[in-house]
């Protein structure tokens, strides 16, 4: 094994791509020659003083430009490049914005890092929704969907109204998903240079988003009940935000929920200083809260969207957004601009799905069996620190010593499983560290591969990280 160590000094960009770039460098020198075994994961973050996550990401850089290969139980070895083709080179902006996640999902893994509705036969049913639609709009399906119906608006109504608060029909604007709403939002009330609030650990598609826009993105300080007020109102006096994303209930990946006293007083700091909210209420539905929404609480200054990807089906790609008063037309343009235009014969058929119940009888049988595979869950994992929901889709599953996020999300990807580790959840750069991943439990086919995953899972935490020396 060698002692050599990248130079993080040099060049600039995330850590994890100067340390790839190193590794690069080190090899095309001869410093590190064909054969020689790069240092494991864990000790070579302890040494340069950086997270197993950021090393992970430089690892896995280099894999993926050809340089080395990753064996398990072996570790990870430059490959000889006379005799191996070069990989693909990804250019940064791909890799600074891509997360941790593979670009592309291997095949044969049980997918743990997804949480998309459980497949219960729903697809019949919206495959007949969608038959309808062909037979009886035919000539709306072959074109632009210029004029939005009637019945689309409605849906959205219905969808996103909860614990006796609807919002007006006139405030709706159907959308492509969840997440192309918040997208259309901090395009629309933003401008490039402006600072947008995320929790610091939040769903970071939006965040790389943001940055993709040129916005400027700052996180606010939560703890198990969610974002601290004090800590907004600092950010609000200091960094003077345009806009906070915030998922006030059922958090992902945290499952934090917040009470409704911090909500009121979040709601009022946002006025008072003139940021803008949304509030992804994507999992709320799905759970009974009571606590009310931050838009019932302050609908003067919030955009709440939702959709049915996690509790209906995520190939759909249904969403709405309720937006404060004037501002429909604005979001429906951007939304327009963002993503070149809504699909008529998709979202005809989840205005359908929800004004005839059907999205909602879905969405009920969705939190019934991930009530069973949250049970299964809590069985497989007996003994181990986790918060989860009996009605939403993910755990988050702290690790006992040694692992580490990153450590412990490639050993699981070894063993056949594919989770998230806490680095997909971080919105801006942070030392923090949690020791924690996020396990997905309602895409497996079926119980018994949820049960395979999770008994592989268990196996990995009881070995406390034996015989594991940093593979890919």
């Amino acid at each position: 094994m060698t002692n050599w160590l990248p130079d993080v000094s040099r060049g600039s960009g995330p850590v994890y791509l100067r340390i790839a770039d190193s590794i690069e460098s080190a090899i095309a020198s001869g410093t590190l020659a064909a054969g020689s075994k790069l240092p494991p994961q864990r000790n070579l973050a302890y040494d340069i003083g950086v997270t197993i996550g950021t090393i992970g990401r430089a690892y896995a850089l280099v894999h993926e430009r050809g340089l080395v290969a990753g064996e398990v139980g072996r570790g990870t070895y430059v490959l000889d490049r006379a005799e191996t083709a070069p990989g693909n080179q990804p250019d940064p902006l791909t890799v600074a914005l891509g997360g941790t996640r593979p670009i592309d999902a291997p095949a044969g893994k049980i997918r743990f890092d997804t949480t998309a509705a459980p497949d219960l036969g729903q697809g019949k049913i919206i495959g007949s929704v969608l038959a309808a639609i062909g037979e009886e709009q035919l000539s709306e399906i072959s074109s632009y969907s210029r004029v939005f119906p009637k019945n689309w608006y409605a849906a959205g109504r219905r969808w996103l109204a909860r614990n006796d608060w609807m919002p007006e029909t006139e405030n709706i604007v159907p959308t492509l998903g969840a997440h192309a709403a918040a997208v259309a939002v901090i395009s629309a009330v933003s401008s490039p240079g402006d600072k947008i609030v995320f929790e610091e650990l939040s769903y970071t598609q939006v965040s790389r988003s943001a940055r993709i826009l040129g916005r400027r993105t700052i996180t606010v300080e939560s703890d198990e009940n969610g974002v601290i007020p004090d800590d907004f109102e600092r950010l609000c006096l200091q960094q003077h935000p345009k806009l906070a994303f915030l998922m006030p209930t059922a958090h992902n990946p945290t499952l934090a929920t917040m009470p409704h006293e911090r909500r009121a007083r979040v709601a009022e700091i946002a006025r008072r200083h003139g940021v803008w909210l949304i509030e992804d209420d994507l999992y709320g539905g799905m759970t009974g809260d009571e606590n009310p929404l931050l838009a019932s609480l302050a609908p003067d200054r919030t955009f709440l969207i939702s959709g049915l990807s996690k509790s209906v089906a995520a190939g759909v790609r249904g969403g709405w957004v309720a937006c404060p008063p004037h501002f429909a037309q604005r979001i429906k343009v951007t939304h327009k601009m963002i993503t070149g235009g809504l699909p008529f014969i998709l979202a005809e058929a989840c205005a359908r799905l929800v004004e005839s119940g059907q999205a909602h009888e879905i969405r009920k049988a969705s939190t019934v069996e991930l009530a069973v595979r949250e049970r299964l869950a809590r069985e497989q994992l007996q003994g181990y620190d986790f918060v989860s929901h009996p009605h939403v889709p993910f755990l988050w599953l702290k690790l006992p010593d040694p692992w580490l996020s990153g450590t412990f999300k490639n050993a699981a990807y070894g063993e056949g499983v594919l989770i998230d580790d806490e680095d997909e959840f971080k919105a801006a750069r942070a030392e923090k560290v949690y020791h924690r991943v996020r396990v997905g439990f309602s895409s497996p086919r079926n119980r018994d591969d949820l049960v395979a995953g999770l008994t592989t899972l268990r196996r990995l935490l009881e070995s406390g990280g034996a015989g594991y020396d940093g593979e890919i």
